[in-house]
C-alpha cells in the first residue's frame, strides 16, 4: 500500500491545533479478509485507488461496520457476513476459533485516540477483545475470559483510589460506545475515558454509505420522510422536500448539475408524475410536501417550459446528479444516525462512496472531487471513494490517494 500526499490546502489553520470537529484518520485493518497490517490514512477527501480485488470495497465495509458499531448496533447487524471477513490463510486454534483485527483513529478535541477490535466470527459471533487507548495510556480494555459466558471482562481507567474498575460488558457491543452508561465521570480519570469515548463514538457515528442506482432513480416514487436512501432511489422525493428549504445549497447544486449534466439546465426540480394523484399544488410546484399519495418525479428544467424527465438520463449523468445531492446536503436529509447529544456544528459527515468513479467520465468525476474538497475545507462532509482511476484527484487541493496492493496488503 502507497499513499500520495495531498495536494496543498489553502487554509490559515495552525496544524498545532486540534480539530474541533472529531474525525477518522485512519482506518486499520489488521486481520480483515484479503488485508494484513493494513494501515489507511483518511483525510478529508480520501481515493482508494487499486487493482480488482485490491480491497477496496472491503476497506470501505470494515469503516461503515465500525461506524455501526459505534452507534450502538449488534455485532451481527453491523458484521453481516462474519465468515467472509475472517483472512483466507487464518487458521483455527485448539477451540475452533476463528476472527478479524479492524481498528481506526479518531482525533478531536482529546486528541488522538485508537480503538482496536478483536472480533470472534467462529464458532459463533462474539468481540473477543477491544481497546481504546490515548498518547499509549490505556482507557478501555476487554477480554473474553470465560467462552462459555455472552460478556467480556472489562476494565476502564480511573485514576482514584483504585487505578482501573472492573466489570463485565456484553460480548456483542462495542464497549466504547456503552461506557457513558457504566462510567461515573467523578475522578479525572472517568473523565478523560468520558472524553476519549465520546470523540470515537461521534467520529464513527455521522456516516453515509452511498451508492446510487440509476435503474432506480428513474422511477416516480411516493412522498416519504425526505430522507436520501443508500441507492439514491428516492431522490425525487428528498427533492420536493429539500428545494424550498435551502435556497443556497439547493443554487450550488444546480450550478454543478450544470457542470455535469449535457444541454442547458435552469434548475433540478420534483414535480407529481403524469397519471399520479394530485397534491393540490400545481404540476412542477414544489411548495409543500403534499397530502396525497401520488407520485413524484425529479426533472431538469432546461428552461423556455422544457423539462427533461431524470428516467431520460444516462447512468452516469444520474450517478453524478446522486452523488452531487449528497456532497450538498448533510444528516438531516440523508439516511443517517449522527449522535442526536452533540450538536450538529461539532459533528461532520463522512460519506463513503464505492465506485465514486462508476460509469462517470474523467470531467464529471473531477468536478465531484472539487465540490467535496470546497466542502471539506469548511469541515462539514469528508468523502472515502474507491475509484479505479485516481488521476481525476490531480490538481484537487487536500486530496489524499491511497493506492491498495492486495500482495502487499495480505504478507506477513
Amino acid at each position: 500500500m502507497t499513499v500520495s500526499p495531498p495536494s496543498p490546502v489553502r487554509s490559515g489553520t495552525d496544524a498545532a491545533v486540534r480539530p474541533e470537529r472529531p474525525s477518522i484518520t485512519e482506518l486499520r485493518l489488521s486481520a480483515y479478509a484479503g488485508h494484513r497490517g493494513a494501515a489507511v490514512p483518511l483525510g478529508p477527501l480520501t481515493l482508494l485507488v487499486g487493482p480488482s480485488g485490491s480491497g477496496k470495497t472491503t476497506a470501505l465495509r470494515a469503516y461503515e461496520a465500525l461506524a455501526r458499531l459505534g452507534g450502538g448496533a449488534p455485532l451481527d447487524e453491523a458484521f453481516p457476513d462474519p465468515h467472509g471477513c475472517v483472512p483466507e490463510r487464518a487458521r483455527p486454534d485448539a477451540q475452533r476459533r476463528r476472527g478479524f483485527r479492524v481498528g481506526c483513529t479518531a482525533d478531536g478535541p482529546e486528541g488522538p485516540i485508537r480503538l482496536d477490535v478483536a472480533v470472534q466470527a467462529e464458532p459463533e459471533l462474539r468481540i473477543a477483545g477491544e481497546r481504546l487507548t490515548s498518547g499509549g495510556l490505556t482507557l478501555l480494555e476487554t477480554a473474553l475470559v470465560d467462552p462459555g459466558r455472552p460478556v467480556v471482562q472489562a476494565a476502564w481507567h480511573t485514576a482514584g483510589a483504585s487505578p482501573v474498575t472492573r466489570g463485565p460488558l456484553p460480548d456483542d457491543r462495542l464497549g466504547t460506545a456503552l461506557l457513558p452508561l457504566r462510567v461515573a465521570g467523578k475522578t479525572d480519570g472517568q473523565r478523560r475515558v468520558l472524553a476519549a469515548a465520546e470523540q470515537m463514538v461521534v467520529a464513527l457515528r455521522s456516516v453515509f454509505a452511498c451508492d446510487p442506482r440509476p435503474r432506480r432513480m428513474r422511477d416516480a416514487v411516493p412522498l416519504g420522510s425526505g430522507r436520501l436512501l443508500r441507492g439514491c432511489d428516492n431522490l425525487a422525493d428528498v427533492l420536493w422536500r429539500t428545494r424550498t428549504e435551502c435556497g443556497r445549497r439547493h443554487a450550488q447544486l444546480v450550478a454543478a448539475v450544470r457542470d455535469g449534466c449535457a444541454g442547458p439546465i435552469a434548475d433540478l426540480v420534483a414535480e407529481p408524475a403524469p397519471g399520479g394523484n394530485g397534491f393540490g399544488d400545481a404540476p412542477g410546484a414544489c411548495h409543500g410536501r403534499g397530502t396525497g399519495p401520488g407520485l413524484v418525479r425529479a426533472v431538469l428544467d432546461r428552461g423556455d417550459g422544457v423539462r427533461t424527465p431524470l428516467a431520460l438520463l444516462g447512468d452516469g449523468e444520474l450517478r453524478y446528479l446522486a452523488l452531487a445531492l449528497v456532497l450538498f446536503t448533510g444528516p438531516g436529509v440523508l439516511e443517517v444516525d449522527p449522535a442526536a447529544e452533540v450538536p450538529a456544528a461539532l459533528q461532520t459527515l463522512t460519506v463513503l462512496a464505492d465506485g465514486l468513479d462508476r460509469c462517470l467520465d474523467p470531467r464529471q468525476c473531477a468536478q465531484l472531487l472539487s465540490v467535496a474538497a470546497r466542502m471539506g475545507e469548511r469541515g462539514h462532509i469528508r468523502l472515502v471513494g474507491a475509484v479505479s482511476d485516481a488521476s481525476c484527484a490531480d490538481g484537487v487541493p487536500g486530496a489524499t490517494v491511497v493506492h491498495l496492493d492486495r500482495e502487499r496488503s495480505s504478507s506477513p
